[in-house]
């Protein structure tokens, strides 16, 4: 999963892509408001981390406008003012959760899988596919018969995507959006090879469908 990070204390921010990284995403950094909007054009986020005190348009501004244009992107500040004023006036403005500086790492990846799983409607990190169990908090999948799978840093990613959108069908391009940040590159043919092996791992517990011209699907068996 993708998460964009609008943090202008580079140490901040290299702590928090540093710490999200561990636990499995994606992240984008970038300093300002005003790169944002840029970057929602191009590419696919399930998530974005925003500082209030940002240089030129503030954090507030941003939520305001990212709802005023009818964006549902799931928004996570993370301040250094904890004020029940500046609590309530974000999430008034559309903010979906609020996190007060200093923060745990573990405590801030809990709040990013607990608003992916809400902008998804997965209810819980334990899901079922199939007869394949997926840990999203865990990282980690059992087979149909109780075996944990050994995938790839890139496998997991692919499945974790798949599985907070089991039955619909995700596009290749989103998938490559899921498993690199914008310093990597990737083909459409490495993600064709990244889902067999996936395919593989999966066994008969459940597959990834390719829907031709469109993208895969995470379905049962």
């Amino acid at each position: 999963m993708r998460i964009l990070l609008v943090e202008d204390d580079p140490l901040v921010s290299d702590a928090i892509v540093r710490g999200l990284a561990t636990a499995g995403y994606v992240v984008d950094a970038v300093t300002d408001a005003e790169s944002v909007q840029s970057r929602l054009d191009t590419t696919h986020y399930d998530l974005a981390i925003v500082d209030l005190g940002l240089p030129g348009e503030d954090g507030f501004t941003l939520v305001r406008r990212l709802r005023r244009d009818g964006s549902s992107l799931p928004l996570l500040i993370v301040t250094a003012r904890d004020g029940l004023d500046d609590r309530v006036n974000a999430l008034d403005l559309g903010a979906d959760d609020y996190l007060v500086k200093p923060f745990a790492l573990p405590e801030l990846a809990a709040r990013c899988r607990a608003l992916i799983r809400r902008a998804t409607a997965a209810t819980a990190n334990e899901m079922t596919v199939g007869q394949l169990r997926i840990d999203l908090a865990g990282r980690r999948a059992m087979d149909n018969a109780g075996r944990v799978l050994e995938l790839t840093r890139r496998e997991w990613s692919i499945l974790e995507c798949l599985a907070h959108h089991s039955g619909r069908v995700v596009s290749k391009e989103r998938l490559i959006q899921a498993i690199v940040s914008w310093d990597e590159e990737i083909s459409g043919n490495a993600i064709e090879v990244h889902v067999s092996r996936l395919r593989a791992k999966l066994g008969e517990s459940a597959t990834v469908r390719g829907i031709r011209g469109l993208g895969y699907r995470l379905d049962d068996a």
